[in-house]
């Protein structure tokens, strides 16, 4: 093993160590304060995921926080988690407490799933939007095709313009010549 990953293993675990120890951390302050404690409650505060709050080594200890609130206020023991078997009373503590965490459990799948169609309508957006690659190469394959064709036609137009401008030069050279001997000729007839 690496120095490298024993330094992440222990990372991991000095992670998982300090998420244990802030569970249970609240845990206690929540039932000092009297507060109700559901899984879901626990960890929103603790600032973990329910899966660790029902991890073994925390959930006893969070099962026997509430057996000591439920003993408090003289209420039926601690419900295990799962369906209600035939053995277990359900009461109005325990009622309130399910309760709770299904709607604390559906206001977090509610809140996931607006940003999973948030996510997948910013995905969909961007393959609409975004060009077939075949298609990208074949734009550029044509605008080189028209770049050089206007190239062509330019440097042929530049060739015509410069003959053009040769021949009028050349025009003009003539008409000069026949206007000097136009003169020559009224200037000897004059005479």
């Amino acid at each position: 093993m690496t120095d490298r990953t024993a330094a992440l293993k222990a990372a991991r675990a000095k992670d998982s160590n300090d998420k244990r120890r802030r569970v249970l951390q609240t845990v206690k302050a929540m039932e000092s304060a009297g507060q109700p404690i559901t899984a879901s409650a626990v960890a929103a505060t603790a600032g973990v995921s329910t899966w660790l709050v029902y991890a073994d080594g925390i959930r006893e200890h969070l099962d026997a926080a509430r057996a000591r609130q439920r003993q408090a206020v003289d209420v039926a023991p601690p419900l295990a988690a799962g369906p209600r078997t035939a053995q277990q009373p359900v009461t109005a503590a325990g009622l309130r407490t399910d309760l709770a965490v299904a709607r604390h459990e559906i206001h977090r799948l509610r809140t996931d799933l607006d940003k999973l169609r948030g996510r997948l309508r910013l995905q969909l957006g961007a393959e609409i939007e975004q060009p077939d690659r075949a298609e990208l190469i074949a734009r550029v394959a044509a605008l080189e095709a028209a770049n050089r064709q206007f190239l062509a036609e330019r440097d042929a137009s530049a060739a015509q313009a410069e003959t053009a401008q040769r021949r009028a030069e050349q025009l003009e050279d003539e008409l000069t010549a026949a206007r000097e001997s136009l003169r020559r000729v009224i200037r000897d007839t004059n005479r």
